[in-house]
């Protein structure tokens, strides 16, 4: 990773291009970060690899009016791009570079990438958010995909100091059944209110409508509670839903 950093020229595209992410593996909490920092920008793109997507390659998921594709297509976190940035457009490409293109095409002055630290070719602004670990060993070790490396410049972010979380919730019922396939879910627990269970998937687990109806009938739930993550791979199944809607207060500017 060190020699990959150290190979690479940084090539300018002529926007302001913005990467949020973090070392580590799991989650962090870029989503949200993402989406806070996009509000105050115009003419904006957001570009991401579409992580466990039904597709390959270069896909305009979201222009500045429509959504052009479903959840299959997209991916789970390019969705939720596309449903919190109502004038945002949003992009899936395993090649960011050719989705800067596109966005350039498109008329956008500014860019946010998601998750880009390691794309040492592009020319951006780096914010990192601050992950605490006891172990900061490299893997297969450790955690951490790669280091900070001196001379790379970084915005670090940290929760509580430069943002914090808000979060709203949706169409409460009586019974709840927490179903939720995110990084580390036990960052939910602070914001949960009483639930019926607990019921935890894999990251991007892809969710058939007959599995959550098991849940369903076997807690005698009114309703799944689910994070916006989980809420835009279920909604088409047409089962009772109630939403955590997490989002972020800004406490320091770009």
């Amino acid at each position: 990773m060190w020699l990959h950093f150290k190979s690479k020229k940084a090539q300018d595209f002529g926007l302001d291009i913005i990467s949020v992410g973090n070392l580590t593996v799991g989650g962090s909490g870029k989503t949200p970060l993402v989406i806070a920092l996009a509000k105050s920008h115009e003419n904006v793109a957001i570009i991401l690899r579409g992580y466990k997507r039904d597709s390959s390659g270069l896909y305009v998921v979201k222009d500045k009016k429509n959504i052009l594709y479903d959840v299959n297509i997209s991916g789970d976190e390019a969705m939720i791009y596309a449903h919190k940035l109502p004038n945002a457009i949003v992009i899936v490409s395993e090649d960011r570079k050719e989705g800067i293109k596109k966005a350039k095409e498109m008329g956008v002055t500014s860019v946010f990438l998601d998750d880009a630290y390691s794309k040492h070719d592009i020319k951006k602004k780096d914010i990192l958010i601050e992950v605490t670990t006891s172990n900061n060993r490299c893997l297969p070790s450790g955690p951490y995909r790669e280091r900070l490396w001196k001379g790379k410049k970084v915005s670090v972010y940290k929760e509580g100091r430069d943002f914090k979380r808000r979060v709203e919730l949706k169409n409460s019922t009586q019974r709840m059944s927490l179903v939720t396939a995110i990084a580390r879910p036990e960052r939910l627990d602070e914001f949960l209110p009483q639930v019926v269970s607990k019921n935890y998937f894999a990251d991007h687990h892809a969710f058939t409508k007959e599995e959550l109806l098991e849940i369903l009938y076997k807690d005698k739930s009114d309703s799944l509670l689910v994070t916006y993550k989980d809420y835009v791979k279920v909604v088409n199944f047409n089962l009772p839903l109630s939403l955590l809607d997490l989002e972020v207060e800004l406490l320091r500017s770009l």
